[in-house]
């Protein structure tokens, strides 16, 4: 990684709300889509500091909800086991589907392909095909509790990853559906996972209820790097496409960046930090909290290749 510079993080805005599970940005409309613990979800403009679109989807808590732009639609998944894709122009609803008999707890969304992943809290993670309508194509099993996050690789196109509370990832053929490599990654729960790029290479970064995020080299299948700091449960993690910083959210209320050099700690005073939304080309980081939404710029000079591992 080249030389991080000092990044200045300055809070752009805050949207106070009830419990924010999952935020996501839109990459060329100022949207930030937001999933809320009441079941409701909600699209905000950061530019006019509006609520643009907000409907009731379901009585349970919503948990996660994602933009897929290449239809205009947002697919929702919610405790009471349902997946549900709206168009985001008109908020009619395109399809409802009984995914699973437990909690959802996440949405991937294929960068390239026609899939999504879903992952529950009945141990199971599911490979959903939207051009053949909406069938479930693959189902990953081996997990030993609950699901809590899956992600696409997206230098692999046939490979994902998923965390449990039983401390493991795991890493998945999905041309297949077999397990390829399990890895014993945390001494408790694992909570969110992400693939990220250094150079050409691809790592994982996990974060965990043991209070820490580790980044892991998959192809040697060890730890390169454990990130110590928070003083409870990390809730999400990111590595900037852009920026050379590793981001970390905790139920400890705070956001905290690391880049080779320099760590930061940011507290919003909205309680538990539960989630993180960032893309490439832009300086905004978005976090989810108990009490609303928070947005972050970033700004100073910095290298070009996305963390140092």
């Amino acid at each position: 990684m080249r030389k991080a510079h000092s990044l200045k993080f300055e809070k752009e805005s805050v949207q106070t709300s009830e419990r924010v599970k999952c935020v996501d940005l839109h990459s060329s409309n100022p949207w930030i889509l937001a999933a809320v613990y009441s079941g409701n979800v909600c699209i905000w403009n950061y530019h006019s500091q509006k609520i643009e679109k907000s409907f009731k989807v379901t009585e349970s808590p919503v948990r996660s909800a994602k933009f897929i732009e290449r239809e205009n639609w947002i697919v929702v998944v919610a405790d009471d086991g349902l997946l549900r894709v709206y168009n985001y122009d008109t908020m009619e609803r395109i399809k409802e589907i009984e995914a699973h008999t437990d909690y959802i707890r996440c949405l991937a969304i294929h960068p390239t392909l026609p899939y999504v992943l879903s992952a529950s809290d009945e141990k199971l993670i599911k490979l959903w095909d939207w051009e053949k309508g909406w069938i479930c194509s693959k189902v990953f099993e081996g997990h030993g509790h609950y699901v809590m996050q899956a992600a696409f690789d997206p230098k692999a196109l046939n490979t994902s990853a998923s965390v449990s509370l039983d401390g493991t990832i795991k890493i998945w053929n999905m041309d297949s559906g077999s397990l390829d490599f399990t890895l014993d990654a945390h001494s408790k729960g694992i909570n969110c996972i992400e693939y990220f790029m250094a150079g050409d290479k691809p790592f994982l970064i996990s974060g965990s209820d043991d209070f820490t995020a580790k980044v892991w080299d998959y192809e040697t299948k060890s730890c390169v790097q454990e990130l110590e700091g928070h003083t409870h449960n990390v809730t999400a993690i990111g590595v900037h496409p852009d920026l050379p910083i590793i981001m970390t959210c905790s139920e400890d209320g705070t956001f905290r960046t690391q880049t080779h050099r320099l760590e930061n700690t940011l507290e919003y005073g909205l309680e538990r930090v539960w989630t993180v939304a960032y893309m490439k080309d832009s300086s905004k980081v978005v976090l989810g909290c108990d009490k609303g939404t928070v947005v972050v710029n970033i700004s100073g000079s910095h290298g070009s290749d996305a963390a140092d591992v």
